[in-house]
């Protein structure tokens, strides 16, 4: 199933713009140089968008985690102000953006998605905030898979959100074309793989909804679909979940496989849930023997191609 064009949203300083406070950047090389083939980025600073220049003061969060003020940490000027004016601008123009992810740089007071640190009135600080930039975009675009740089350097996070952001590319398309029923239904069908790898029971929950897809007005079953489908994805999927679907795969042609066929693949699998073997090792043999025994239910799961194999996120073990 093509995708439309994926254009991702990412703060301007990790594609090697010196915009940050001190006048440097924190380029990141698979962003830019990986990553970068497949997307079209759209970058942000909200800090130099709101006027701060470069270089300027450090800053911080600090009061209340759930709504801090940005503050220089010597001069101790107030720029919430200022940054909340340039979000609610940025955020009304990213709307006609069409995104489908954002990466944000960690730690930072107005991008942070996590573990941003808040200073009390005492100067202690806590790790518990938010970005102000971050948070108004979550709020905005609840749907969007979002991280940060720094996680991405964990290959089970990376292919998670990369992943996501391809999935949620789809679901776009799928709703800009004009989802009915039938389209749900056919959408769901070619995702069933990739959704059992992240959570089995809500999988079922999933097919509950579209096998009662009568019961609802089109818009509502649109909008909870969506809802689901990107909650699924955003659980993790496990060795463990990755084996119960190859097994499950391979029910669909076992029979037609010859016994030393059938011992080669099933030795591969146990490989790879032993951690000797990355997961694209069975899946290559798999795909394999799809394409032999012509097995369309199969060839068409977005489970075997959810990205693009030259960004070899399923080459970790």
């Amino acid at each position: 199933m093509k995708t439309s064009p994926l254009r991702l949203g990412i703060s301007r300083c990790l594609l090697g713009d010196e915009v940050r406070y001190d006048g440097g950047h924190k380029r990141d090389n698979f962003l830019t140089d990986v990553l970068g083939s497949f997307v079209k980025w759209v970058s942000v600073c909200p800090e130099v968008e709101a006027g701060l220049g470069i270089p300027r003061e450090a800053m911080r969060l600090v009061g209340n985690p759930l709504d801090p003020r940005l503050v220089t940490i010597k001069s101790g000027t107030d720029h919430t102000r200022a940054l909340e004016t340039l979000t609610k601008d940025r955020i009304e123009e990213l709307k006609k953006l069409d995104l489908s992810g954002y990466v944000f740089k960690k730690g930072s007071p107005s991008c942070g998605i996590e573990r941003v640190r808040v200073y009390s009135k005492d100067g202690i600080p806590s790790r518990n905030g938010v970005g102000l930039f971050a948070r108004a975009f979550i709020e905005q675009f609840p749907l969007i898979p979002v991280e940060e740089e720094g996680r991405l350097c964990d290959s089970t996070l990376r292919e998670n959100f990369i992943e996501r952001v391809f999935c949620y590319r789809r679901w776009q398309d799928l709703v800009q074309s004009g989802a009915t029923r039938q389209s749900l239904v056919q959408f769901h069908t070619i995702h069933k793989y990739l959704l059992l790898a992240h959570h089995p029971q809500q999988y079922q929950v999933l097919g509950r909804l579209v096998g009662q897809a009568e019961r609802h007005p089109q818009k509502e079953l649109t909008l909870r679909y969506g809802n689901l489908f990107m909650k699924v994805l955003a659980v993790k999927a496990t060795v463990r979940k990755h084996v119960n679907v190859l097994q499950h795969i391979l029910g669909h042609f076992k029979e037609r496989l010859g016994a030393q066929e059938k011992v080669e693949l099933l030795s591969v699998i146990g490989d790879y849930h032993q951690g000797l073997t990355p997961l694209i090792v069975p899946l290559t043999l798999i795909k394999h023997y799809v394409q032999v025994f012509d097995v369309s239910y199969i060839r068409d799961q977005v489970y075997l191609n959810p990205h693009p194999k030259e960004l070899m996120l399923r080459n970790h073990v």
